[in-house]
């Protein structure tokens, strides 16, 4: 139900590069990285997958053929990007709305393989080399990287790039590069990133994936949202027609610098890229039913329960299909602000998870579909269970004090009801705690000892969460708690996020299979609580949590980061900063019958709209040639 937000460092398909390497040995930490010599790819733990001389990634298909028109309505999106309309075409600042795939339209230092789990290939960047100490990543750039205008891409927009991001940029990018003292052009096709030592090891495999932006274009424009000007790009499709906040068009590039690079072959295969925006979800569905939308990933259960039945669907010309989701953590859950004064107590919090009944939830309005979800890195090998082990004990004991008692026991769970959609027991425990909390019955309201009520309201940008969420408001206002609903449009929503001005407020996240200090930071430390933008949305401001965060970025190898995101897990989940919901195992895909794409789907990422291609035989079956 939750529509899924990852974090912006695009899933950029990286592009191969002939440069002298040292491969990585199994087992080795990126810490252990060789370093003085060029490196074609990084990655944090073991080996690399593909070698220097390699001519695609697998999987791809080289015999894709291009052209034609993909119309989607993509399922997530990052840093200012909104799903339902867009005021400005800069994806990269903390303020306004922007469409959702603007970062296709730039090329970054480096990219990831969607088929490993940590590691990044030379896009821009043909090798880096490590310094000794390991604080200066030295680039050697492509001589044929060029902006869409013809110019050449230098180590100048590299460096400029880098420090604006710093600076300005929405704190997806700037929290990363805290750690960041310089960036230097050394020569036109030479920058260096020189960091403090501060930085965690794998800082490096976050920031060679951003985008890189035109020093000459944000100097003669403003780096800010308050122009519809297309910033200009580097990468396989730069924008073309749009209509603010209705539509907009990513056309494919036929001279793009990087089409004929071996990793590139088997992708950016649609001639034009369309994205329409809806204020609801009935209205997306309309138009998919009437084939004005293409492609559509299915996030409300009753609709792919009941739904499809229209005429396209029985005559088979629209399929309907699970795709295995990635091997990756998520966390879907509701964010309890504990920059308001009432939410300060997890007794509280504890309480307004306890009003929410899922089982009777699941069985009304997602029609047995979803699972509970318990975990902050749910569907990973991170997800913490029972007693902590003797590894994970090493990690808490120190931070004791600091913890909830709760963190050294079995890992939490939310409970299971009655499924009665009032459970009496689970009711009555809430409103003890909300008494061991200070706040007292009287009349319809429960209040504290100055007499104000414990109010809490939803925030929601869309009427499907009203009808998800009243349940459990009412569930809420039975034990005396003032609690509503507000739906406001997209804009607004995406402000009252960004300020964290609201009380509680869903979101479903994405991380990457190795989770670095810096993805985590963003959503969990001190930090990030009082930056605007951030995706602490619960306003965790912890020490504890702070050094777990630490160990997960000091983590020598595969088994002592697992351990290292076990232990922050326990502790997340015993502090209660957010009330895990549901969860899927896999995509709920729908889509005109007309497409071709690989076999195989890559285990950590589905980038539809890069590796799908227009199949015209299909396509003239259907009558969409």
């Amino acid at each position: 139900m939750v529509r899924r937000t990852s974090l912006p460092r695009r899933d950029f398909l990286a592009l191969g590069a002939a440069a002298t390497a040292a491969a990585l040995l199994p087992g080795r930490a990126f810490a252990d990285t060789p370093t003085g010599v060029k490196l074609h790819g990084l990655s944090a733990f073991g080996d690399l997958k593909y070698k220097p001389n390699f001519t695609h990634f697998d999987y791809v298909d080289i015999d894709a053929p291009q052209g034609g028109t993909f119309n989607f309505s993509p399922p997530n999106w990052g840093a200012n990007q909104s799903p339902q309309t867009f005021n400005t075409l800069n994806s990269f600042v903390p303020k306004g709305d922007s469409p959702q795939r603007m970062e296709m339209c730039f090329d970054s230092l480096m990219v990831r393989a969607l088929d490993e789990p940590d590691a990044v290939y030379g896009l821009i960047a043909d090798g880096v080399t490590i310094s000794d100490d390991r604080n200066v990543f030295t680039f050697s750039l492509r001589p044929q990287a060029r902006f869409h205008d013809g110019t050449p891409l230098t180590a100048d927009d590299v460096a400029f790039t880098f420090k604006l991001l710093k600076d300005k940029g929405h704190p997806d990018y700037a929290l990363s590069l805290t750690h960041l003292d310089d960036a230097v052009a050394k020569d036109t096709h030479t920058v260096e990133l020189n960091f403090s030592g501060k930085q965690s090891a794998r800082t490096i495999l976050n920031v060679v994936g951003f985008p890189i932006l035109s020093k000459a274009f944000f100097t003669a424009n403003p780096f800010d949202s308050s122009q519809l000007n297309p910033p200009l790009g580097s990468s396989a499709y730069k924008v073309g027609r749009w209509s603010a906040g209705a539509w907009i068009e990513y056309e494919r590039v036929a001279d793009y610098w990087g089409n004929d690079l071996p990793v590139n072959r088997g992708q950016n295969n649609f001639g034009r890229i369309r994205i329409e925006f809806y204020q609801d979800r009935t209205a997306g569905f309309e138009a998919f039913k009437k084939g004005d939308i293409l492609y559509r990933e299915e996030f409300t259960s009753r609709v792919w329960a009941t739904a499809y039945d229209f005429p396209a669907f029985t005559a088979g010309k629209v399929i309907k299909h699970e795709f295995p989701a990635e091997t990756t953590p998520s966390m879907q859950a509701t964010a309890v602000n504990q920059r308001r004064e009432q939410f300060k107590d997890p007794r509280v919090r504890q309480a307004i998870a306890l009003c929410f009944d899922f089982e009777w939830t699941r069985r009304n309005f997602f029609y047995g579909s979803y699972e509970r979800s318990q975990s902050c890195f749910e569907k990973s090998d991170f997800r913490a269970s029972g007693m902590p082990t003797p590894q994970e004990l090493a990690l808490l004991e120190p931070l004791r004090d600091q913890l909830p008692p709760e963190t050294f026991g079995e890992a939490v769970t939310q409970p299971p009801s009655d499924g009665s959609g009032r459970d009496r027991k689970q009711l009555s425990a809430a409103l003890k705690l909300l008494a061991e909390a200070g706040w007292k019955r009287s009349g319809d309201f429960v209040l504290n000892d100055k007499g104000g009520r414990l109010s809490a309201e939803f925030l929601v940008d869309d009427e499907t969460f009203v009808q998800v969420y009243s349940p459990w408001v009412a569930n809420m206002k039975a034990i005396g708690i003032d609690a509503s609903i507000r739906l406001v449009d997209s804009a607004q929503y995406q402000l009252r996020q960004s300020t964290f001005d609201f009380d509680l407020l869903s979101a479903a996240f994405n991380f990457s299979a190795t989770p670095t200090r810096d993805d985590l930071e963003i959503f969990f430390h001190s930090r990030s609580a009082a930056v605007s933008g951030s995706r602490n949305l619960s306003g965790v401001a912890s020490p504890a949590i702070d050094a777990l965060i630490d160990a997960v970025g000091a983590a020598k190898d595969r088994e002592s980061l697992t351990t290292a995101m076990r232990a922050l897990d326990r502790a997340l989940r015993a502090r209660r900063d957010w009330i895990p919901s549901w969860y899927l195992a896999n995509h709920r895909s729908a889509y005109w019958d007309m497409f071709g794409f690989p076999e195989q789907k890559p285990d950590f990422g589905f980038p539809v709209e890069a590796l799908w291609w227009v199949d015209k035989g299909k396509a003239a079956k259907i009558g969409k040639a």
